[in-house]
C-alpha cells in the first residue's frame, strides 16, 4: 500500500485551504505496462508478481476492515525502492458494513453487485445487498486477466455473454493465446482468474485464500523487456564484455574500473559485479543507492558504445542480485 508521509493543509488555493496528502513517489502503473505490451500481454514473471502485492496489500486493507472499491491497473503503481507493486487512490474507500460513497468502482472493474448498487442508488433505492471486500477480488480478477491477455475488456465484460457464461470467455481468451510457458502454469492463472470473477460474491476467493494458489508456486524469470520497464537500484549491462576479455585478467581489471568510473557520474556505486561463469557470464550488475540514480544511468548508459559495442542496459530485481541469484537472459 502506498505510503503517506503528512498532511498539510494549502492556504493559498484558488479555491480556499485546502487539504493535501504527502506520499510517496511511485513509478510505472500497470495501465502503462499494459500500453507497452502492444496488446500482447504481459509475461507470466510480471504477472505473478503484480497478482501476490496486490492480493498481499488486499489481505492487509480487509484484515482491518476496508475495502479499497476503485482497483483499477491506473492505481496499481511500481516501487522502484521497494520492488513491488503498490495500490493506490482510497478516495472511494469505505469500511466494511457502513459504505458512505454511493458510487463505487470504475466501468469495466465494477463487480455485478456494485453496478446493482450503483443502478439502485442513481434511482434513489436502496440496495438491500451491501457491498463487501468480495468486489477487489472481482476488480483484479478483470485486471489480470488483461495482463494475460494484452487486451482492454470493458466491452466484453459489460457484453450479455459474459454475464450468460463468463467462465467461457475466460477459457476462450486462454485458449486464444500463444502462451511460452507451458500449459500448466496458464491453467493456474485461469482458475486464480476464475476464483475472483464468481458473480455470486459468497463464492468468491478472498485475498488471503487466492495468494494460496498453485500459480504463485511457479519460479518464473522475467524477460528482458520486464526489466527494461520496472525500474530498481541495480543496473545491468549487456553486451559490454567480450570472452577473450574476461580471460585476460589485466585487461578485466582495467575494463572494471573504467565502467566503475563511467557509473559513478549518475551517483554512489555501492557494488559492482561481472561473473565470469555462467549464468550472468560477462553481465554487469552496478547497485546504485538509490533507483533514482540507476534510472539516470539507465537512461545515459542505453546505446552509448563501450570498446565499439552498443550498450543494452536493464534495470534488475535488487533481491534476486543480492542472493546471488543470477536470471539468464530471456529475450
Amino acid at each position: 500500500v502506498v505510503t503517506l508521509y503528512g498532511v498539510f493543509t494549502n492556504h493559498y488555493s484558488a479555491n480556499g485551504p485546502s487539504r493535501c496528502l504527502l506520499l510517496e513517489l511511485l513509478d510505472i502503473s500497470v495501465s502503462e505496462l499494459l500500453l507497452h505490451s502492444s496488446n500482447q500481454g504481459c509475461s507470466m514473471w510480471m504477472i505473478q508478481h503484480c497478482a501476490r502485492d496486490v492480493l498481499e496489500a488486499l489481505a492487509f486493507l480487509h484484515h482491518k476492515g476496508y475495502v479499497h472499491a476503485d482497483l483499477k491497473p491506473r492505481n496499481i503503481l511500481w516501487s522502484a525502492e521497494e520492488e513491488c507493486f503498490k495500490l493506490i487512490d482510497f478516495g472511494l474507500s469505505f469500511k466494511e458494513g457502513n459504505q458512505d460513497v454511493k458510487y463505487i468502482q470504475t466501468d469495466g472493474y465494477r463487480a455485478p453487485e456494485a453496478e446493482l448498487q450503483n443502478c439502485l442508488a442513481q434511482a434513489g433505492l436502496q440496495s438491500e445487498t451491501e457491498c463487501t471486500s468480495a468486489v477487489d477480488l472481482w476488480s483484479l480478477g478483470i485486471v489480470l486477466l488483461e495482463m494475460f491477455s494484452g487486451m482492454k475488456l470493458k466491452h466484453t465484460v459489460q457484453s450479455q455473454e459474459w454475464k450468460t457464461n463468463s467462465s467461457a470467455i475466460i477459457d476462450r481468451i486462454f485458449a486464444s493465446e500463444g502462451v511460452v510457458n507451458s500449459a500448466i502454469p496458464a491453467y493456474h492463472l485461469r482458475d486464480l482468474i476464475k476464483s475472483m470473477l464468481h458473480c455470486d460474491q459468497g463464492k468468491r476467493a478472498s485475498a488471503e485464500k487466492a495468494l494460496c494458489s498453485p500459480f504463485f508456486s511457479i519460479p518464473f524469470a522475467p524477460h528482458i523487456e520486464d526489466l527494461v520497464m520496472l525500474p530498481t537500484p541495480v543496473l545491468r549491462l549487456l553486451n559490454v564484455l567480450s570472452d577473450a576479455s574476461l580471460q585476460c585478467e589485466e585487461e578485466y581489471e582495467d575494463i572494471l574500473e573504467d565502467i566503475r568510473e563511467e557509473c559513478q557520474r549518475y551517483g554512489p556505486v555501492v557494488s559492482l559485479l561481472i561473473p565470469k561463469e555462467n549464468p550472468g557470464k560477462g553481465q554487469v550488475f552496478v547497485e546504485y543507492a538509490n533507483a533514482g540514480d540507476s534510472k539516470a544511468a539507465q537512461k545515459m548508459l542505453t546505446g552509448k558504445i563501450f570498446d565499439g559495442k552498443f550498450v543494452v542496459a536493464t534495470f534488475y530485481p535488487l533481491s534476486a542480485y543480492k542472493r546471488g541469484y543470477l536470471y539468464q537472459n530471456l529475450l
